[in-house]
């Protein structure tokens, strides 16, 4: 069997993407360039424009020699994304669209589509790797070579059969050897700037985004000793761990000395739905802000099959967090428990909690509760 393949490449106006499609051309592959068009709402705005990175894809295809299509994914990415994105936040959670979208357009809307033009891989610019272990023929998500741009957490909920038609080139390489290779062979966006932020929202504040689409209920934001420290705009609008946009000062007790703490940050420390209460500390390490276990739902399992239970692994709470040991248990099908020997920081309900087994992503689940010390 060949090892030369037909791959569709999602090619999103990026650096990454377009060094993914150059050196998958120069391995001898027969490759064809998507756009992925995943929103439209206010999309000809200052903050989100995907016309310019159709035009630097499109560019970018020019210099590498491949035919480039523009895929219209805004319906599905509405549904399957953007209202599980709202529904999180209504319900005072905050989720992570990225994660969902990788599951639901990029390796589902995307790869059917590339399946229909007779694909037999599909390739992204993602900081990963893929390898298929030859005693169990099972397909392993690796973290990307580069650990500062690894985004195996952001593919932890695929599927071994979306992960056995994924390949990741540039999770061989670190995001300097990218840059200079684009700027190597001339194309035309080697210094882009890297986009940040979720696609739909762009570079735009993100509360006047968020705004749009739900309600406000304004309430009482109170310290852990029920002091009165001022008014929220609604609890969808903080996340926990949040330092900046509180409005809040510091406060000191009437006649008491003046101490060190007085005016240290404040930060949202927990969210009271029933009472529409924001809940802030004072200090980084404050006991609210500290967990040493969690539940998590909605899980999937890269790896296809769960992790052995009772059996300490790395994990990660959040993007571009180092791994932490954590012991897992009480696995079912629904979810699992995980318990950590150092007190995690900030862990948010709505934020996925990924195991990893040295370089191997295993899975991982939804962050739903939360046990503070």
């Amino acid at each position: 069997m060949s090892n030369k393949h037909r791959v569709v490449v999602g090619l999103s106006g990026g650096v990454d993407s377009a060094v993914t499609a150059y050196l998958l051309k120069q391995q001898g592959h027969e490759v064809v360039g998507i756009f992925m068009k995943n929103w439209e709402d206010d999309d000809d705005s200052e903050y989100c424009s995907s016309n310019i990175d159709f035009v630097d894809a499109a560019a970018v295809a020019d210099v590498i020699g491949i035919e480039i299509e523009h895929v219209n994914f805004a319906s599905e990415y509405k549904d399957r994304v953007f209202a599980e994105f709202l529904r999180e936040y209504q319900a005072g959670r905050t989720p992570n669209p990225d994660v969902l979208c990788n599951a639901e357009i990029k390796f589902k809307a995307f790869l059917d589509h590339a399946m229909r033009l007779g694909a037999e891989k599909i390739a992204t610019g993602h900081y990963a790797r893929v390898r298929q272990n030859p005693e169990t023929q099972l397909f392993e998500l690796l973290k990307g070579l580069d650990p500062a741009k690894d985004q195996s957490y952001f593919l932890h909920r695929l599927n071994q059969a979306q992960l056995s038609k994924a390949l990741f080139p540039v999770g061989e390489l670190h995001k300097t050897e990218v840059r200079r290779i684009a700027e190597e062979i001339g194309l035309p966006n080697a210094r882009k700037k890297d986009s940040t932020g979720i696609c739909f929202i762009g570079e735009r504040p993100f509360r006047e985004f968020l705004n749009r689409y739900i309600s406000k209920e304004p309430g009482l934001i109170l310290d852990d000793r029920n002091r009165k420290l001022g008014k929220h705009v609604g609890l969808s609008f903080y996340t926990l761990g949040q330092r900046s946009g509180l409005g809040i000062g510091g406060v000191k007790e009437k006649g008491a000395a003046r101490g060190a703490g007085d005016h240290s940050p404040w930060f949202v420390a927990r969210k009271e739905l029933d009472r529409n209460v924001l809940r802030v500390v004072q200090g980084h390490d404050h006991p609210w802000l500290l967990s040493h276990s969690l539940q998590a739902d909605q899980i999937s399992w890269v790896a296809g099959h769960a992790p052995a239970e009772g059996k300490a692994y790395g994990s990660k709470t959040r993007y571009r967090q180092p791994d932490s040991p954590a012991l897992i248990s009480a696995v079912t099908d629904y979810g699992f428990r995980l318990d950590f020997p150092e007190a995690q920081w900030a862990v948010t309900p709505g934020q996925s909690a990924v195991l990893y087994d040295g370089d191997v992503c295993l899975g991982g689940g939804i962050i739903a509760q939360v046990e503070p010390d």
